[in-house]
C-alpha cells in the first residue's frame, strides 16, 4: 500500500472505532522522518507530508470531521486547524514551516480554507504517526485504540479515542447506552 492508502485506512479506522460524528475533532501528530524510515526530526519530507495531508483531509472532510494537526516541538506542539473548528478560541500568530512546525503542519496549513494556529485543543480522538506524543491535545479521558492499520511507511501509528469522565460513587447512575458503546469500541480486534 502507498503512504496515502495507509494513512487513509488508519484515519478511517479511528473515525469509525471512535464513533466520530460531524463536528468532532481528530488530532494528528506526524513525523515524516519516521514514515520514511529515519529518526524523528532528521529527515523531514514535504512530499510524504503532502500525501499524508491529502489522505487525512479526504477522510475527515468526507465525514464532516475537523482535522487538527500538531506542530513539532519547535512551535511547542501548537495546533493547526480550521477556524470553524474552534469558534471563540484564542488564536496565536505563527505559520508552520518544514523545519519550524513540521512538514505535515505546513502542508495542512496550506490546504485549509481558513487555517488558524492554537496553543492547544481538546480533540475527540487522535492518530500519532511516528510516536510524536499527541496526548496533551486529547480530551479527558483518553482510551487507547489498537488499530489494524498501525503502520504508515516505516512509522508506528498509535491511536486513541476519548470518553466522558465517570463521576460519582457507589450511588451514581450512568447512561447505559453510553456505557455499552464504550465497552464495545474499546475491545481490541485481533486476527
Amino acid at each position: 500500500m502507498t503512504v496515502y492508502e495507509q494513512t487513509a485506512a488508519a484515519a478511517a479506522e479511528i473515525c469509525e472505532r471512535a464513533h466520530l460524528q460531524p463536528g468532532s475533532i481528530l488530532v494528528v501528530g506526524c513525523s515524516t522522518s519516521e514514515v520514511v524510515g529515519s529518526k524523528i526530526g532528521t529527515n523531514s519530507s514535504v512530499e510524504t507530508a503532502g500525501e499524508i495531508a491529502r489522505a487525512l483531509l479526504d477522510v475527515t472532510g468526507s465525514r464532516g470531521i475537523f482535522l487538527a494537526v500538531q506542530c513539532c516541538e519547535h512551535l511547542n506542539r501548537a495546533i493547526i486547524t480550521e477556524r470553524a473548528a474552534v469558534p471563540g478560541a484564542e488564536i496565536v500568530n505563527v505559520v508552520p514551516q518544514p523545519k519550524a512546525g513540521g512538514s505535515l503542519a505546513t502542508q495542512v496549513y496550506a490546504a485549509l480554507k481558513e487555517p488558524v494556529a492554537l496553543e492547544e485543543i481538546k480533540a475527540d480522538a487522535g492518530l500519532d504517526i511516528g510516536l510524536t506524543l499527541i496526548g496533551m491535545h486529547l480530551k479527558k479521558v483518553a482510551v487507547p485504540v489498537r488499530l489494524e492499520n498501525h503502520t504508515i511507511g516505516a512509522a508506528m501509528v498509535v491511536a486513541a479515542r476519548t470518553r466522558p469522565k465517570f463521576i460519582g460513587g457507589a450511588r451514581a447512575m450512568y447512561d447505559e447506552t453510553m456505557l455499552l458503546s464504550l465497552i464495545h469500541i474499546s475491545e481490541p480486534t485481533r486476527r
